[in-house]
């Protein structure tokens, strides 16, 4: 578990998922994608009729005890800021602009189209800030990464991004079985986020790992 008392990367970590969650308010509203937990969430929640924040962290917590019964290396400050704070940052922001915002922005394609990417942009290396800081993923990501090892011991030349793939595939079908229409910005997320990690860490990360 990674409950170390890193103040600096505490702080980063905690502005990173503020970051998240205030980009993501934006990409909902734009209706034009987002990350597939996001997506499969925002269904969901939708479809019941409970806050989006609420029900993340709910999923989130039912996931969290499957991963302590597994692997609790991946757990940290990280895993709580996410698991409580994203979906309550979007649905607050979701109120705020509401009131502040016109809701043709997120309609018009002349003026949604420069949100959503600049909100995707935002969002991506905010997530990338988030996961190389090291305090821990949300349960949601925590648990592909077990089952690629689980997979790995057993199957050892199963290539391991298939195991993220359809994990992220499978909350996708869940997300449409519940009513969502998955959009482009899945897909860019997708394409965008693993190197937008890599990318990240080289730059801000790598000389605080290896003096470590």
């Amino acid at each position: 578990m990674k409950f170390k008392l890193d103040i600096k990367r505490i702080i980063i970590c905690f502005l990173a998922v503020f970051g998240m969650g205030f980009f993501l308010s934006f990409l909902m509203l734009c209706g034009l994608g987002t990350d597939p937990c996001s997506f499969m969430n925002k269904a969901i929640s939708l479809k019941i009729g409970m806050l989006f924040g609420t029900w993340q962290l709910i999923i989130n917590a039912v996931m969290l005890v499957i991963v302590i019964f597994w692997d609790r290396s991946s757990l940290g400050f990280g895993t709580v800021f996410n698991m409580v704070l994203v979906g309550y940052y979007v649905d607050f922001f979701d109120w705020v602009w509401s009131k502040t915002i016109p809701s043709h922005i997120f309609t018009d394609n002349i003026t949604r189209w420069p949100v959503f990417l600049g909100a995707l942009l935002c969002f991506i290396i905010s997530a990338a800030v988030y996961i190389n800081s090291d305090m821990g993923v949300a349960p949601y990501d925590a648990l592909p990464k077990i089952i690629t090892q689980k997979v790995a011991d057993r199957f050892p030349k199963f290539p391991k991004m298939l195991v993220r793939m359809g994990w992220d595939f499978a909350a996708i079908l869940v997300g449409i079985l519940a009513g969502g229409t998955p959009v482009v910005g899945i897909l860019l997320m997708a394409i965008f986020l693993g190197p937008a990690i890599s990318l990240v860490g080289k730059l801000f990360f790598s000389k605080q790992k290896k003096t470590k």
